[in-house]
C-alpha cells in the first residue's frame, strides 16, 4: 500500500511560478511510477507529468512544468512556471507500481489534491 500527502497548492498570479510537493510512504518510491493529473471544475481528470525511468508530460505543459523527484525524501515535485489561467485545476498526484503512464484509470493510488488557481 502507498500513502500520499501533497502540499504546495495555492492562488498565484499569471506568469508566475508554483512548486507542488508529494511524500510517498508505504512502498520503496524509487520503484513505482509518479505522476501528477489535474481536473478543473465541469472537465474530465487530465493527465499532466509523470516519471519512472524517463519523465513525460502533457503537449499543455511540455516546456512549462518539469516533474522531479528525490528518492531520499520519497518525494516527487512538480515545477510550474509561466502559469495560465487554465492551468486552474485540482492537482493530484498518483502511483502507479507498474508502468502505465499516461492513463488515470490504472494508478492504483492516489492524493487528496492539491487547489492551484492562476488569476488573470
Amino acid at each position: 500500500q502507498v500513502q500520499l500527502v501533497e502540499s504546495g497548492g495555492g492562488l498565484v498570479q499569471a506568469g508566475g511560478s508554483l512548486r507542488l510537493s508529494c511524500s510517498a510512504s508505504g512502498r520503496t518510491f524509487s520503484s513505482i511510477t509518479m505522476g501528477w493529473f489535474r481536473q478543473a471544475p465541469g472537465k474530465e481528470r487530465e493527465f499532466v507529468a509523470a516519471i519512472r525511468s524517463s519523465t513525460y508530460y502533457a503537449d499543455s505543459v511540455k516546456g512549462r512544468f518539469t516533474i522531479s523527484r528525490d528518492n531520499a525524501k520519497n518525494t516527487v515535485y512538480l515545477q510550474m512556471n509561466s502559469l495560465k489561467f487554465e492551468d486552474t485545476a485540482v492537482y493530484y498526484c498518483a502511483a502507479n507500481t507498474g508502468s502505465s503512464i499516461t492513463n488515470g484509470r490504472v494508478y492504483e493510488y492516489w492524493g487528496q489534491g492539491t487547489q492551484v488557481t492562476v488569476s488573470s
